[in-house]
Order: C-alpha cells, then structure tokens, then sequence
C-alpha cells in the first residue's frame, strides 16, 4: 500500500569493465557491449513496423531515474564480461562491477542450496516434518498442519501455506529483531506472526516468511549463525568474495555501496535499508559474484565431481512445482536449455539473475526503485545477441482483417478459477485485457490469431469449440494455457468492466465512490483499523501484514486538509492529490465492480 516517488536529477553514464578468460576477443566483447547498449529491445517486433527504437540504455537509466545499473554476462560457462553503467549515487563515483547492491530476493536461491547441500549429505531430508529439526521454536500446530505437514520441499518452493510475502527492512540505526522474535511478530520485529494459514502442499503462494523458517532450521540442525554459515559453506566455496549476507553491512564496505533511490531519484532516507531477514533478503554481492553462484550450479548440473552440489540434488533443485518454482529459483525452458532465475526487489534496489544449466546467463542489479523496467529490454537485447533459445522478441507479421471478424470473438474467457481475460471491439480496434491490469490492443496476423505489442503472448481463437473447450489458446514464451469461453451472462459483468475502465480512461474521470473510500481507508490506517471489510481478500492479508508499519507512517502525515483528483492511471487506479496536515502525497485507489478496494496506494 506503500510506494515511494520524488523528483527527477540528471545523471552522467560511466562504465568501467572487468573480463575473465574466454574464446572471445576484447574488441568482439566491446562490440556486443555497444550492440546492446544502443539496442534494448521490445518485448515484441512487427515486421515493417515504423516505430523508434527504443531509447539507449543511457537514456533509458535517466528516464527511470535509475543511476547506477551493473551488469554480468555468462557465455558458455565463463563470465565473458561484467561492466558498470551510471554512477553509485547522483553526483558520486562510477558504478563498477565491484559495486556492492542489494540481491534482496534472489538471497532465497542462494540460501536454498545451504539446504540442498545438507540434503545432499543425508543431513537433512526435504520431507520431513520441519518442527522435528526445529529446536529453539516451533512453528504453531493448527487445523491446517493437522492435515499435511510444512517441509523443507514446501518451503523452499513457496507451497507450505506460510503467511508474509516479503520484508519492508529496517531504517539505519533502528531497533532489530532476533529470528524467533520476527517469527513470532513481536516487537521489535515490524512483521506480523509468520504462521500457516493455508494447507501445506494445495497451492503456491510466494512467502518470504517460510525462508525464515528454514533459516532457522538452518541454524538449529547446524549450530552456526546463518551469516558465517553462508560464508564457509556457500560463499568462499564459489568464489563470492565480494558478498557478503551481514546485516547491517560492516562500515568498512559501506564505501562500495551503490546508494538506493526511490521511484524518481531521490536517495532513500538514511540509506540502505537493514535486512535481518538472512535468508530471505539479506545478500549484498555484485552481478559477477551472482554469475559465479550461476556457474557452481551450472558444474553441479553437469556432474563436475568439484561441484559443490551432486547432480543428483542440482536436478532436485531445479524441479518444477506449480507457478514453475523449483526449490530456491524459478526454472523454466526444455531439455538442454534449462534455465533458472530469480528477481529481487529491496528499497532503492532492483535486480535480476538468469542461467542455463548449459552455460549461458545474466544479471542486472540496479540502484532505483524503478530499475526493474530495466530487465526486460536488456535480457532481450542480450538474448538476441547471444542466439538464447529463450527471451529474445518474437517478430510478428500484420495482416489485414475486416475488424468485423473479430465480433465472434468478443467476450469473456477463464483461464483458471481465478483468471478471466475479456476481449472486445471498438470501431476498427480490437483490445484485451485481465482484470487489474492495463488494456491491451490485439493486432492481427490472421483472422484467427492476434498478438500484443507488449508481451510475447499470441492469441488464438477456436471459433467452433464446443461447450467447456478451449475456445482460446494463449501461446506464451513458457507454453500455450487454453481457456473456455464464459457464458454470455456470466461474462457480461467482466466485459462491462472492461469496457467502463475504457470509457474512464478516455474520459478521466474517477468512480464516484473512489474519494470517499478513500479517505475512509487513510483515517482506518492512521487509527490502526483498517476497512478490511471494504478490501479484497488479497490486499487485506497484506495490510494485515503490515499495518503497524503504515500505521505509524500515514499518522505522522497529520490530518488530511483535501482531496483533489488527479487522474485514472492505465490500471484502473483513480489517482488523487491528497493534502496532509504536514505533506502533500499522491494517493490511489481502485475499486472492484462490487465495490470493494482492490489496490491502494500513498506516494511519499
């Protein structure tokens, strides 16, 4: 419910670039450098299309107000280059590939291979009830536990029912949590409880809370700090010599640290945020030092004896369970193309790390809050010029179609109990969209097939399917997901959504409810009772999970003097000017169709 924006500062470019052995020359690697610096890509190309390219890295840095991105290339096993863009902080050094950044989440597959590796040794087994390894706490007994069991395997794959998506850290010089105390909630911990709240092993849900747990479990089985433990098992095994997961960072590396910016390049307040969640957030490193975990697991895959895991366990590892979670990354792409990934979002820092098991990869880490608008053009611009099986922009082809054809079309389509996507037409355009996210427009390439321009989805309409077939085929980069056709009555509402939300956006102007709630949602959070009664299901568990923290921030904003709108974002979010007793701050509000709030937001 809270996001961060300030002004925009202008930036200089600077680069510096370190190399490790490889078959490439240094003039061959300084020209793909310069390929994909001036070559960020889209995620789609249409043949014959008009369109400017896309802006140059640089310019793409300034305009996300990001200073500072460094990044690492893996090229057949080998880290063939790893450069710094930007500055470490507005008016401040370079960015090297020595940059310190925070991983923020890509901590948890890093800290996920200490499991696998005990696992490997038959210390530990992914099986086994974690409250029989768990020592100095237990993970509450419920009615949920009572019919399956938390695991190692659950945990590390987000499917234990553990509660608390992620951690907002700690400002410097703030109070700290010990483990048991952010497990349990307590002051001075700012998380709720992590329990179980949902049966273990039905469903994925992303929890950062269940890597504290297996942190401690960790910690009970071995009898070591997780901090030293990573150093000696983990860390100096790779080569990872410039990480580290101390938390605070020790004064004598502060001097490396690329500074963290909010959403428009204003530093975060005191700095980087502390992170007592180890395994969850904790990993400061660089992008070459993230390549050489990638290459560890890459020498596991293939059976390297050195290897600091079997293959054996780097298969486990790499398994898929739903959402494509394996146990640590997210894995995807076929047989022997492989890969596993995973992003990381701290205050102030974005970042990215992707890898074959066959020996290519990239990482990204960034300084801003918006760096992960970064990702994309740059891992296609790389997967493009490295000829990855996966990544790289597909190339359409326009056809001409009488935009009449498409009326058969039009409708409503679920791909999952809980996904629906509508389609629908508007003089000769044609247009999609998922409830809560931005309108698409469809193009077509025959009178069957339309693609977006923002994503490598391909749309496939079956017109002659029967009741409860697939009367859609969506052709995504990870494999197609049919979805049938909803009835004209129960689509309707959805159509209408979507069709009102287009009407909104041409028009500007807000639901008529949208202030009132509000307001009414920022006097519940400053009293510490929040309207969850009024909220979806969804963005009331993560108000729960955060309330003592957005409490105590909207209260020392003062009582609200007025409320003037502003606009309705491509979401569907009515954005207001709201003016405090102490600041003025962007707010937003979006509300269903049955009206209950489903995204809320303050800017500061």
């Amino acid at each position: 419910m809270r996001r961060i924006v300030v002004p925009v500062l202008s930036m200089v470019v600077a680069s510096f670039t370190s190399f490790e052995a490889h078959a490439s020359t240094a003039q061959e690697i300084e020209a793909r450098i310069k390929r994909i610096e001036s070559g960020l890509l889209p995620p789609v190309l249409v043949k014959g299309d008009s369109e400017p390219p896309l802006p140059t890295l640089a310019e793409r840095m300034q305009a996300t107000h990001t200073p500072g991105v460094s990044i690492a290339v893996l090229n057949d096993g080998k880290i063939e280059w790893a450069r710094g863009f930007g500055v470490t902080a507005i008016g401040g050094s370079p960015v090297t590939p020595e940059t310190l950044f925070q991983a923020a989440s890509i901590s948890k597959p890093v800290s996920a291979l200490s499991v696998m590796q005990l696992v490997d040794r038959g210390k530990l087994d992914l099986d086994t009830d974690i409250n029989k390894y768990l020592k100095s706490w237990q993970l509450p007994a419920n009615e949920f536990t009572a019919q399956q069991k938390v695991t190692l395997r659950r945990l590390l794959t987000h499917t234990a029912g553990t509660t608390v998506h992620g951690f907002p850290g700690y400002a410097a010089g703030e109070r700290l949590p010990d483990i048991r105390q952010m497990l349990d909630g307590v002051p001075p911990a700012n998380n709720p409880a992590i329990r179980v709240d949902k049966v273990p092993g039905q469903s994925f849900r992303y929890s950062g809370g269940g890597y504290q747990v297996m942190q401690l479990v960790m910690e009970d089985m071995t009898g070591h700090d997780f901090v030293g433990y990573m150093r000696k098992h983990v860390l100096d095994p790779l080569g990872m010599k410039h990480s580290t997961f101390q938390q605070p960072l020790p004064e004598k590396l502060l001097a490396r640290v690329a500074t963290p910016y909010l959403a428009d390049g204003t530093p975060v307040p005191g700095g980087p945020h502390v992170y007592p969640e180890i395994a969850a957030a904790a990993l400061w490193t660089t992008p070459s030092d993230l390549a050489r975990f990638a290459i560890g697991l890459q020498r596991a895959w293939a059976g390297d004896r050195k290897a600091i895991l079997s293959s054996m366990a780097m298969r486990t590892m790499m398994t898929p369970g739903p959402e494509g979670q394996g146990l640590g990354p997210q894995v995807g792409g076929t047989a022997p193309h492989e890969y596993f990934m995973h992003g990381g979002a701290n205050a102030g820092y974005r970042c990215f790390m992707v890898s074959y098991v066959d020996g290519d990869g990239l990482v990204i880490m960034t300084n801003s809050d918006r760096g992960g608008e970064l990702t994309g053009p740059i891992l296609r611009a790389v997967a493009r010029e490295y000829g990855w099986p996966d990544f790289a922009p597909p190339e359409r082809v326009l056809s001409k179609v009488d935009p009449a054809t498409f009326d058969k079309y039009v409708g409503t389509y679920r791909l999952n109990p809980q996904l629906v996507i509508t389609v629908w037409r508007e003089g000769d355009r044609t247009y999609s969209r998922v409830p809560g996210l931005p309108i698409n427009e469809l193009f077509p390439t025959s009178e069957r097939e339309y693609f977006q321009k923002v994503a490598a989805t391909r749309f496939e309409f079956i017109p002659e399917a029967m009741a409860n077939a697939p009367a859609l085929i969506l052709h995504e980069p990870n494999g197609p997901r049919p979805a049938t056709r909803l009835s004209a009555a129960d689509g309707q509402p959805y159509l209408d959504e979507s069709l009102a939300l287009a009407k909104r956006l041409r028009d500007q102007r807000p639901v008529a409810e949208s202030e009132a709630m509000l307001r009414k949602l920022i006097a519940g959070l400053a009293a510490g009772t929040p309207p969850y009664d009024d909220m979806g299901s969804e963005l009331a568990e993560l108000t729960r999970q955060q309330l003592n923290f957005l409490q105590n921030d909207i209260a020392s904003l003062g009582a609200v003097r007025s409320v003037t709108f502003k606009e309705v974002s491509p979401t569907g979010v009515d954005v207001y000017d709201v003016e405090f007793e102490k600041e003025r701050l962007n707010a937003g509000v979006r509300l269903r169709s049955d009206g209950r709030v489903d995204a809320a937001w303050i800017n500061r």
